[in-house]
């Protein structure tokens, strides 16, 4: 259990070091059009659902909370992320679970041109 997590976080730094955002400009969180995922927010998380390693996760407090919070760049990847909520685990898991989506964003638009978007997703786990 522990030992997946580490190497799918150090996937994700890995990858964080060989791929930097070039990109530090300002980041939007209102914009004309906003970012958007493939088949919108029900397919996200959906998306995140399968991706999340529930077994990991536990908590005598049902059910379990977090707030995740990441920039979508204006090339539709993400970065940032990060998770705030009571649960480390949870938490952690969280930002896996968005670290390894396969689909792209659309970018959030400003003026026609696309921008870099604050993207708030609230994830609750109902433990059985």
């Amino acid at each position: 259990l522990k030992v997946r997590n580490t190497e799918d976080l150090s996937n994700l730094n890995l990858e964080k070091k060989l791929n930097p955002s070039t990109d530090q400009s300002e980041i939007f969180p209102f914009t004309d059009k906003s970012a958007d995922y493939p088949g919108g927010i029900n397919a996200l998380r959906q998306e995140v659902a399968k991706l999340f390693y529930s077994e990991a996760v536990y908590s005598e407090i049902n059910p379990v909370k977090t707030n995740v919070a990441f920039v979508v760049e204006k090339n539709g990847k993400i970065s940032n992320v990060k998770a705030e909520g009571d649960n480390f685990t949870f938490n952690r898991q969280a930002e896996i679970a968005l670290y390894s989506l396969s689909g792209k964003f659309s970018p959030a638009v400003i003026n026609g041109d696309p921008v870099r978007y604050r993207f708030r997703l609230p994830l609750t786990l109902n433990i059985e």
